[in-house]
């Protein structure tokens, strides 16, 4: 196994090949990120569910001075968990407790290839694994496809949440309802092989980043490319497949006004990001992802919901603008 030091050497002369080329050469990763170490120690809850038996990669960061609270941050569709890190960090040196979970199907943790994806599945598995490391209670601060986990954890555990962040969180909009066409696990398979460095960039740049790419954000790019490159792309293609099928097919914002946990929410004005933009037609792609209206709607459905806006950022804040997203979760996070 590739050791951090030689992986965090080989990423970071890819990253210095995308300074002068667009597609940069991406490191292979394996399907479950075999070849790459986080930066604090992984742990394994195990998970028992439709005939297996699988592994939830997290990593538990324990504060020197504990303030009594528990975070768990939730990560996004095309994010793993190492990309909390100076989140994670942060709120651990506030005195926070901080477990960062990486989802069965995604990232360092188990990738089934016959199993039905679904939030509640997700859900009861963060709350399993909070379960057993003795968390009756948490902050759950949920980013991108991690907001609708959160929000059907908060539904479906309110007793265990004591306040819900949804940053830049999909779902605030049933694509299905607008338009958007249906596609199979097996056309989005199809699409999920194609997967590169240079398709995570253009897709990022243009619904992310509002078409303004800073380098640090090949790093995140680069990782989740790895998946991809070599013997694990079948693996992390599949899985890709089935959990875009969830979320296109499991919307859960019908269900805000059911949320009964104090909530904000933490959008950036520029974000655009929207599921089948890409096979959406012209009239109905030009609707989706506009934040602004749809984080303000979302404010408004959840009872006693905050807004906080981020004008001129886009979908990942914290990686976009450290200190301002962190004013902004410091200001969530206060009672």
């Amino acid at each position: 196994m590739l050791r951090q030091a030689s992986i965090a050497l080989l990423l970071t002369a890819a990253i210095h090949v995308a300074h002068a080329q667009d597609t940069p050469k991406t490191v292979p990763l394996g399907a479950r990120l075999e070849h790459y170490d986080y930066p604090y120690p992984v742990h394994w809850f195990e998970v028992h569910t439709q005939g297996h038996d699988l592994q939830m990669a997290y990593m538990d960061l324990q504060p020197t001075k504990p303030n009594g609270q528990a975070v768990v941050l939730l990560h996004g569709k095309n994010f793993c968990a190492p990309y909390w890190t100076a989140t994670a960090e942060r709120l651990r040196e506030d005195g926070y407790r901080v477990i960062v979970p990486d989802q069965i199907g995604f990232c360092k943790s188990s990738k089934p290839r016959d199993i039905q994806y679904s939030f509640h599945q997700l859900a009861a598995n963060t709350r399993g694994l909070l379960a057993s490391l003795g968390i009756d209670k948490s902050i759950v601060i949920a980013h991108s496809m991690g907001g609708m986990v959160g929000a059907r954890y908060t539904l479906m555990f309110p007793e265990s949440v004591s306040k819900l962040v949804l940053v830049d969180p999909i779902g605030l909009e049933d694509w299905k309802a607008k338009g958007v066409p249906w596609r199979s696990v097996d056309d989005w398979y199809k699409n999920e092989l194609k997967t590169s460095y240079a398709t995570i960039k253009a897709y990022q740049l243009k619904s992310y980043y509002d078409n303004h790419w800073q380098p640090q954000y090949d790093r995140w790019a680069l990782l989740q490319a790895g998946m991809y490159d070599g013997d694990g792309r079948e693996t992390a293609a599949w899985a890709g497949a089935l959990t875009y099928d969830m979320i296109y097919t499991q919307p859960v914002i019908d269900e805000f006004p059911r949320i009964r946990v104090p909530t904000v929410l933490i959008v950036g004005q520029a974000d655009r990001t929207a599921l089948g933009r890409d096979i959406a037609p012209p009239a109905v792609a030009a609707k989706l992802g506009d934040y602004p209206a749809l984080g303000k709607a979302a404010a408004q459905a959840i009872p006693g919901a905050r807004l906080i806006s981020l004008d001129g950022l886009g979908h990942a804040p914290m990686l976009e603008a450290p200190e301002r997203f962190y004013k902004a979760l410091d200001d969530a996070l206060a009672r």
